[in-house]
């Protein structure tokens, strides 16, 4: 149980993260990283004001309800 966490959890260090970067480049590119980072970006901001609408429309549902 415990390898498995460990497996789940894990986070490159040293070698293995100039290795994971060296590999992004070469896949990538130094111009479409930029519009890689880009583009997670927008995505994250987008799930959050999702998020966010989620939890004002649970909160409003929930008023709506305290009043009848």
């Amino acid at each position: 149980m415990q390898t498995l966490l460990f497996t789940l959890l894990w986070i490159p260090q040293g070698w293995e993260l100039i290795i994971l970067l060296v590999v992004v480049l070469l896949l990538f590119g130094g111009k479409k990283i930029p519009e890689l980072m880009k583009g997670i970006g927008k995505g994250i901001r987008g799930f959050k004001d999702g998020m966010k609408e989620i939890e004002e429309d649970i909160k409003s549902d929930d008023s709506l309800s305290d009043k009848k």
